[in-house]
């Protein structure tokens, strides 16, 4: 397994690879899925949003068997999503996770929206609301830059073992934001 510091210089790496029009991972073949068969060893989790201009292994420059992707509307932290990333860290051992936001992301949209879109969508959309009511830039990118600082923050919050993880610095989680308009993402480190 690598380090944390290791995976987050892949993604940079991978990112400014995808950015440039220069994909250099091949690991998209019969041999790689061969090697995979008895298990696996992402190097980072990503929490994304399930929109299809969104697409993490390739946002990244990787390949099969590199990310473990969780992909849902909005990209929040609900319990079968916080559950999901839990299998991550606690029996894969996986170092970082990546919250990704993006640009023009529609279930901010609809969230901003303050409609009635029946009642699974509005319980997906109440996930993004208190990004909504905290962003200080409350443009739509504004709220989904928000959204994944706060998931990030709820994914520690609500999880005993990524928290635990965490502290043992076994584990470091980063909001992201990806920009539609030139495939860039921004990484949101503190340290």
């Amino acid at each position: 397994m690598i380090s944390i510091q290791q995976a987050i210089k892949r993604l940079k790496e991978g990112s400014l690879h995808f950015v440039n029009g220069k994909l250099e991972n091949r690991n998209f073949h019969a041999k790689r899925r061969k090697e995979l068969i008895d298990g696996q060893e992402p190097w980072a989790i990503i929490l994304s949003c399930s929109d299809s201009r969104v697409v993490p292994e390739l946002i990244f420059d990787t390949g099969i068997g590199d990310l473990f992707v969780i992909r849902v509307a909005g990209n929040i932290a609900n319990t079968s999503t916080i559950a999901t990333i839990e299998y991550a860290v606690a029996h894969i051992h996986t170092p970082v996770i990546v919250v990704l936001g993006h640009e023009n992301c529609g279930a901010v949209t609809a969230a901003m929206a303050d409609a009635d879109h029946g009642d699974n969508l509005n319980h997906l959309l109440a996930n993004i609301q208190p990004a909504k009511m905290t962003a200080t830039d409350q443009s739509i990118n504004g709220v989904a830059k928000q959204n994944a600082v706060l998931t990030s923050k709820e994914l520690v919050e609500k999880s005993e073992i990524i928290r635990s993880a965490i502290q043992k610095k076994e584990l470091e989680i980063i909001p992201a934001y990806y920009h539609l308009s030139s495939g860039k993402v921004d990484f949101y480190i503190e340290n």
